[in-house]
């Protein structure tokens, strides 16, 4: 980086828990940040699950030099071992870490990044691209201007870009036009979007720890509203990767998680169909009533269900388009930096088999460029807030020159699983995940068409109505 630059600012592009642990990193260092957040507020993407509690507890939420910053402040930390809420993570930590004076004047609120590039040359110049700084493209009350920066740090996450249904990583047919029955893969089945779901029939299609929440959350809605039906859709022959480590697992929040799920599908309150692969969705003729969903499930046997709203709890993919103009080093598959992402590939692990990493395998080409946090994991589902944390701590001393530092990464995470829960206080969820409360349990397998809705499109299952049996076993075969 040429001398001129060096009193440019860091640029951190969004303000969520990685963002703002960033800005703190690099005010330590003695660098200059400056974070743009396309929110009107900070955590902007956490308040959008903000009824969700992590299975993290506020031991692993809270950076180190964030935590500097707020206790000069005299804030006073939560018990380590509960578990926030979003809402809580954003209000206890993230507001008042923006707030301090260190901070306050170095984030932007509703300024979304549309691009990224270097100075002077685009993509394809070579030859004095080194040194240059960057242009970040930002968007604020629809005025456009750019923003000159020594490095920047992209902690912009994954969240609102959603996997498609369909197979092959493609949206399914008709998937584009059926937008008023898809609900993001975290919805607030208790709270603010309930009746949405109460004496519906919803279907949730993945097998993450966001499908498992909101199957849990629809089970425990189901006990006290009649007619609410649970169709569970995974492409894989077995859940038990979900299930988890049970009592085993290093935070028991997570381990409960997935035994309560293996317990309700178990009971027969979820219903589960194995190997599914979703084909089309076709909306009601009329704009009203049910979508009608085809697939095919196990062994190839022809899928049709009529629901009420499809949860696309399909993970998630990094947005790519804003970095064109950078030279970027990803790996083709994960989509995460190429050096990262045999570590974090979750055909092999999961959080808690990540190895510590800092700056040296998230580097990129262009130097001075970085992707942090979730999006630094592309399509991987494995990520902990405490892993980001350890990244910037780490890309903050590498731009720093202390390389001693960069390089001296640790972190200690908690084994096996990924990262979030709705399941309420831990004394109610352990009762429900015995069947003696929380969780309802019913029989029942079989979805077909009732008399009084029309039958689905030629080319789904055929013209005329057909009754369909899905296995509700909770193991694969």
């Amino acid at each position: 980086m040429d001398v001129a630059d060096v009193e440019l600012p860091v640029v951190v592009i969004g303000a969520g828990p990685v963002g703002l642990a960033a800005a703190a990193h690099l005010l330590e260092r003695g660098l200059d940040p400056l974070v743009l957040e396309a929110g009107d507020r900070v955590g902007a993407a956490v308040r959008d699950w903000g009824h969700v509690r992590l299975f993290s507890p506020w031991e692993y939420d809270v950076d180190a030099a964030a935590l500097r910053l707020l206790e000069a402040q005299g804030w006073e930390s939560p018990a380590a071992d509960e578990l926030p809420t979003g809402a809580e993570l954003v209000e206890s930590y993230l507001v008042p870490l923006a707030a301090t004076p260190e901070l306050a004047g170095r984030v932007r609120t509703g300024t979304r990044v549309l691009a990224v590039g270097r100075q002077g040359v685009d993509k394809t110049r070579t030859v004095g691209r080194q040194g240059r700084p960057y242009v970040v493209r930002t968007v604020r009350d629809g005025e456009v201007a750019d923003v000159v920066a020594r490095a920047v740090l992209d902690a912009s996450g994954t969240w609102g870009r959603s996997n498609p249904l369909g197979a092959a990583g493609l949206p399914a047919i008709g998937e584009d036009r059926v937008g008023p029955w898809l609900a993001g893969p975290l919805p607030d089945v208790l709270g603010a979007d309930r009746k949405r779901f109460a004496g519906r029939h919803s279907l949730v299609v993945g097998m993450g720890h966001s499908a498992a929440t909101t199957l849990l959350a629809l089970v425990r809605l189901r006990e006290g509203e009649p007619g609410t039906e649970i169709t569970w859709a995974i492409r894989g022959r077995s859940p038990a990767r979900l299930y988890g480590g049970g009592d085993a697992d290093g935070l028991p929040a997570r381990g409960l998680l997935g035994s309560s799920l293996e317990a309700a599908v178990a009971g027969g309150a979820v219903t589960l169909v194995r190997e599914f692969t979703l084909t089309s969705l076709t909306p009601p003729l009329d704009g009203s009533g049910r979508v009608t969903v085809a697939g095919a499930g196990r062994d190839g046997a022809a899928v049709c269900l009529r629901v009420d709203t499809v949860v696309r709890s399909t993970g998630f993919r990094p947005d790519l388009e804003m970095l064109r103009e950078v030279r970027l080093d990803l790996d083709p598959g994960v989509e995460a930096p190429a050096a990262l992402a045999p570590l974090i590939d979750p055909n092999s692990h999961s959080c808690g088999t990540v190895p510590p990493h800092g700056e040296a395998l998230l580097a990129h080409p262009d130097e001075g460029f970085y992707v942090v946090g979730t999006k630094s994991y592309g399509r991987a589902p494995t990520f902990l807030l405490a892993t980001g944390y350890e990244q910037v701590r780490s890309i903050a001393a590498a731009l720093a020159g202390d390389t001693e530092a960069a390089t001296r990464v640790q972190l200690a995470l908690p084994g096996t699983g990924v990262c979030s829960t709705d399941l309420g206080d831990r004394e109610a969820a352990e009762a429900a995940s015995c069947g003696t409360g929380g969780v309802g349990f019913a029989t029942g397998t079989e979805h077909g068409y009732s008399a009084e809705e029309s039958p689905p499109a030629a080319g789904c299952c055929g013209a005329a109505p057909v009754a369909v049996t899905l296995s509700s076993a909770s193991h694969g075969g």
